[in-house]
């Protein structure tokens, strides 16, 4: 060993710190592996995910530690700036094993919680220090108690480590300096990129499985969200991930998958425009849309769920149930991009957050200001996060009601005040705002069923113990949801307002396929004077709600909504965004698009919830590689508008 060390010089303290790091990654690995062993096995994946995963580590290290290596050969040595250098190697050496620890650590809650290794949504949430802290504290306090014992331990036993390792170092010559200096540099980025093929090492090239997350454990997590952090300088195109697609060529597929008349299509400047036309002909009514935070079907007892929702299972008895609607991805925000904007989901991250669409990009409430409404977003959280206030305020919202405006709530948790809370002070709302005969769109948001599922004592029967869980919470909304809806329908604003409720999306998104399509299902309501009960067993998306409220509402409208009126078209299908997979379900029959492969085709047996692969339809699939560009294209391009003058010679008036 002090043979080695000598012959490594200043290169000695990267060396030891290169084996403990590839041990810590690969015992945490197999750790993992071992956690998910029936999804390794059923993937046939022990071999890929330990070899391909060494492959991934050293990869990691090299990136990590391979130029701090390369100045250390030139800038070590007893004089006062190689001294300098040697406790800023050491530093470095401590802090970047501390970082690999630390997300190590992080992430069996994340795989919990999102199956899958921590990634862009980990980078995303750490803006919001008090809102995650606060979800860590109550609901995570055994997995954050170990980090902060852990890792600062390790930091500091790193660095007297490293502090011995740098002892006694022998230096090379001055004039073998930059000799030694280039050829680490050379083996550091042949290690980095791991391969001599045109591109470096991506996680599509060392993905072997239809599982994601058995995917997503050949990598680990400090190469999963330094990946995150690469792509989100490219993330508004879907093309550089599914392919390109000519531009007309992409516009006729999407007509064509549409199925509506050409005359219907009235820019050519913006080719999604539509002339729609509303079924309900009497005076336009509010529309309130009920957002529920994390409300799947498998919670939904009139939808085969557990028997957790009561309360909606009687509201569903009287309005008009969906029972195949699917949400568009996993996220909150995402749900609001489909609901409020009928935008089609993207691998980037959903348009609320993203830059060009913080004004003039089309939503609900931008259309129904037009018409002479009062558009408001009312939720018992800070409004501030996932950039909601920015989006809803630039396009269209002209009042916005948070956590800061309740008064003497009685409950307040990580995420805001209780349901409860927020639904007394949307029935208020409306009955203000319905005294003052100006017609309103409001958009109320849940969150008590969000992890940590905190939510008031005494409210429930308890369908398990401990009381916070997933279940408990929901059925704790389902409550708040219930009594909502008896002060509303004994309201003055009952009989003019149309209702939707919905779920954002499922409350956790897990399971070996590339997409997990039963968790994509979630329940969707319309509720409201005149809207007959009805169960609708239809093959529909998130994306076809807006378009529909606004059919029953009685608004005519140019919009570039790509979802259909429900009470005229029957679309059958369905697309899903699942971290970056994308899916368009048609009938029994889906297509998934991955990151730089081929498309893979399957058969969906709702009954069962299972799918079966078969040889991909080729004009299903180029369907889906149309509606997946057509989002990137749209933002980009900055097509997705309500139309000006020079854009259409008709904008429909009622």
């Amino acid at each position: 060993m002090t043979r080695l060390k000598q012959r490594l010089g200043p290169l000695w303290p990267f060396f030891c710190f290169l084996l403990l790091c590839l041990a810590l990654l690969s015992l945490s690995r197999l750790g993992l592996a071992w956690w998910q062993a029936e999804r390794v096995t059923g993937a046939d994946g022990w071999g890929p995910v330990l070899l391909q995963g060494l492959r991934v580590d050293v990869s990691t290290l090299c990136w990590l530690f391979g130029v701090p290596a390369v100045f250390t050969l030139l800038l070590a040595g007893k004089h006062g700036p190689g001294r300098v250098w040697m406790g800023l190697m050491r530093l470095w050496l401590t802090a970047g094993t501390g970082l690999l620890l630390l997300l190590e650590l992080a992430t069996p809650a994340f795989i919990n919680t999102y199956d899958l290794r921590p990634n862009r949504l980990f980078i995303e949430y750490l803006i919001y220090p008090k809102e995650v802290f606060g979800m860590l504290l109550q609901g995570h306090l055994p997995a954050l108690m170990l980090v902060s014992v852990l890792v600062p331990a390790a930091l500091w036993g790193g660095w007297r480590w490293s502090d011995r390792l740098c002892r006694d170092l022998t230096m090379p010559v001055w004039y073998w300096r930059p000799v030694l200096a280039v050829l680490v540099l050379s083996l550091g980025l042949l290690g980095a990129r791991s391969t001599l093929g045109h591109r470096g090492l991506n996680p599509a090239l060392v993905a072997f499985s239809t599982d994601p997350l058995v995917n997503g454990l050949v990598l680990n997590s400090a190469y999963s969200v330094g990946f995150a952090v690469k792509q989100l300088g490219k993330e508004e195109s879907a093309a550089s991930l599914y392919g390109r697609m000519d531009r007309q060529q992409l516009l006729d597929t999407l007509r064509q998958a549409q199925g509506r008349p050409e005359h219907e299509y009235v820019s050519p400047a913006l080719p999604s425009l539509t002339r729609n036309t509303a079924s309900y002909r009497g005076k336009p009514r509010n529309l309130v849309i009920i957002l529920e935070e994390s409300l799947g079907a498998q919670f939904v007892g009139t939808l085969g769920g557990r028997p957790l929702t009561p309360e909606f299972d009687r509201l569903a008895r009287q309005g008009w149930l969906f029972e195949q609607l699917y949400a568009t991805g996993t996220r909150s925000v995402r749900g609001i991009e489909a609901v409020i904007t009928g935008f089609t989901p993207t691998p980037s991250r959903a348009v609320v957050k993203l830059d060009k669409s913080q004004t003039g990009f089309f939503t609900l409430a931008q259309l129904l200001r037009k018409r002479g409404y009062h558009t408001q977003f009312i939720y018992g959280g800070e409004s501030h996060f996932d950039n909601m206030a920015s989006f809803f305020l630039g396009n269209g919202f002209e009042h916005i009601v948070d956590q800061r405006d309740f008064e003497s709530p009685v409950f307040e948790g990580s995420w805001g005040v209780s349901d409860e809370d927020l639904f007394v002070r949307a029935n208020q709302e409306f009955e203000q705002l319905h005294r003052s005969d100006k017609p309103f769109f409001s958009l109320v948001f849940s969150s008590s069923n969000h992890d940590p599922f905190e939510f008031p004592d005494d409210r429930i029967v308890l369908y398990e113990q401990p009381k916070q869980t997933r279940n408990n919470a929901a059925k704790y909304a389902d409550y708040a949801l219930g009594r909502f809806f008896e002060l509303a329908q004994q309201s003055d604003y009952w009989q003019d307002t149309l209702f939707l409720v919905v779920a954002d999306h499922d409350s956790r998104t897990y399971g070996p396929e590339l997409v997990p399509v039963p968790h994509f299902r979630v329940p969707a309501l319309l509720l409201g004077e005149g809207i007959a009960p009805r169960r609708d067993d239809r093959l529909v998306s998130q994306i076809d709600l807006p378009p529909t409220l606004l059919s029953l509402a009685g608004i005519d409208s140019d919009n570039p909504m790509l979802g259909q009126d429900l009470t005229r078209y029957s679309p059958n299908r369905a697309l899903m965004q699942f971290d970056q997979n994308f899916a368009l379900l048609k009938g029994r029959d889906m297509v998934v698009l991955q990151p730089e492969q081929d498309a893979l085709g399957f058969q969906y047996d709702a009954g069962q919830q299972s799918l079966t692969p078969v040889p991909a339809d080729a004009g299903l699939a180029q369907q889906a590689q149309a509606y997946a560009l057509w989002g990137s294209l749209a933002y980009q391009q900055g097509l997705y508008r309500l139309p000006a003058s020079s854009d259409s010679g008709f904008i429909a008036g009622r």
